[in-house]
């Protein structure tokens, strides 16, 4: 039976309108897209409309919620932009200890809101990412080691999926209802199955957290704070959350303590702590209110970026750190980092109905990543884009025989076996589910999982 014409609801932007460079704008303004119309859904009856109407009329379309897709796969040329970014309800139940949110909420917003019930699940540590989108893909963060992957806490959805040839419907998932959704959801669901309009999470109570920063001048000490810190980080008490960040000229740690003091956190990294003279910088308080204290404004921020992720499973030898601090020396620009999380801890332990995130025995994650321009000026840095590209390959494949696997939510579009480093031996499952949920493949870019049917 054929679906009855579709009509696009929702705030709709088309390229005559006025607002249509900021909203046809990603945050990585490396990657430049002219989309046919863009539509912001305010319930999730535009989601189905934008869904319908898409298929309707045979054009592409990419779903969005923060726009930080790392490799511009939330834009499309051409096509349609199903954004769900102002998706913004917030409904916690204390009683039953659940959080049902929608999809448009930034890490932020989401962190805010559950603190002042003094509750948490994991976020990633950049206020303006979406929260779908980083759960949807693992999401990890300061409380990774505490809480598990971001994805661990999410026990419900609602999502938005193909029907018939041109249609669309919602269906809601959760252990008991499409729970084979739910699992993959779980660490693949960025644009894969279908488009999700909310979150219903199971959040840790959570009071208070001491957060530290250190800070060493130079990379003089990399390999002796490194060492230190892969050794002490991802087997500290779960309550920890540790991150090591080093710079052309700098070296910086950053962690969290829940529910913990300065002097445990002191205690904890000790060994890290002992090495050279780091100035510290110590705060306590309430998440929400520590969270926001080191967010960085996005206009502070480079317009354009390239990473590379990996997980370690060993600790780095000696030679493995050493070619972290000569790429660092010859890093294109100050904004350029090499970025590390401890995994460890909660981060091990699945959770009921499993997930589709499967780099739980990681001892830590990392990330060389280059930023450069200015934000919001078209074409700045383009002198810089081919060096800094070339750094991030050469820096990505120099460290290959230290690390394994890769990280969906950061992704690389010229890595090979991409599946695999993604998602491990998930892969096949997920392809199911795929078949299953999205049989005709309408959600397909780049590197989206293909449907297996057999």
């Amino acid at each position: 039976m054929t679906c009855p014409r579709a009509r696009l609801t929702g705030r709709i932007v088309r390229p005559d309108d006025p607002d249509y460079a900021e909203a046809s704008r990603g945050w990585d303004e490396l990657f430049v897209r002219h989309p046919l119309v863009i539509v912001y859904a305010q319930r999730t009856q535009d989601v189905v409309d934008a869904l319908t109407w898409a298929r309707q009329h045979d054009v592409a379309l990419r779903v969005r919620s923060g726009g930080h897709s790392l490799e511009g796969w939330s834009n499309v040329d051409n096509g349609i932009v199903i954004d769900v970014s102002e998706l913004k309800s917030v409904h916690v139940d204390t009683t039953a200890r659940t959080a049902t949110v929608g999809a448009g909420l930034s890490q932020l917003e989401a962190v805010t809101a559950l603190a002042e019930q003094n509750l948490a699940v994991t976020t990633g540590t950049e206020g303006s990412v979406g929260l779908s989108g980083a759960t949807l893909g693992g999401g990890f963060g300061f409380l990774t080691r505490y809480l598990g992957m971001a994805c661990d806490s999410l026990i419900g959805a609602e999502i938005v999926v193909p029907e018939g040839p041109d249609r669309a419907k919602v269906i809601n998932t959760d252990l008991e209802n499409h729970s084979d959704l739910l699992w993959a959801l779980r660490g693949a669901g960025n644009g894969n199955f279908g488009i999700v309009t909310s979150l219903t999470y199971e959040p840790t109570p959570l009071e208070r957290v001491t957060y530290l920063q250190a800070a060493w001048d130079g990379i003089g000490d990399l390999s002796e704070v490194f060492e230190a810190w892969q050794r002490t980080a991802p087997v500290a008490d779960d309550r920890l959350g540790a991150q090591l960040e080093i710079r052309r000229n700098r070296i910086l740690m950053f962690a969290v303590l829940a529910e913990g003091t300065p002097a445990e956190t002191r205690k904890m990294l000790a060994p890290v702590l002992s090495v050279g003279d780091p100035t510290l910088t110590v705060q306590v308080g309430n998440w929400g209110d520590v969270y926001a204290a080191f967010q960085i404004p996005a206009e502070d921020e480079p317009a354009n970026w390239k990473f590379c992720s990996q997980f370690t499973r060993t600790p780095f030898p000696r030679t493995a750190i050493s070619v972290i601090a000569s790429f660092m020396r010859d890093a294109p620009t100050d904004d350029s980092n090499f970025f590390t999380q401890a995994f460890g801890g909660a981060v091990r332990n699945s959770p009921r109905g499993g997930t589709s995130f499967p780099h739980r025995d990681a001892l830590f994650y990392s990330e060389p990543g280059a930023g450069w321009g200015r934000r919001g000026v078209p074409g700045s840095g383009d002198e810089l884009t081919p060096r800094a590209q070339a750094w991030i390959a050469a820096f990505g494949q120099a460290l290959r025989p230290y690390v394994n696997g890769a990280y969906a939510n950061v992704p690389n579009v010229g890595m090979q076996n991409w599946e695999t480093a993604y998602w491990g031996d998930n892969v096949d499952r997920l392809r199911k589910i795929k078949a299953k949920y999205d049989p005709r493949n309408v959600f397909q870019y780049e590197q989206s999982i293909p449907p297996a049917f057999r």
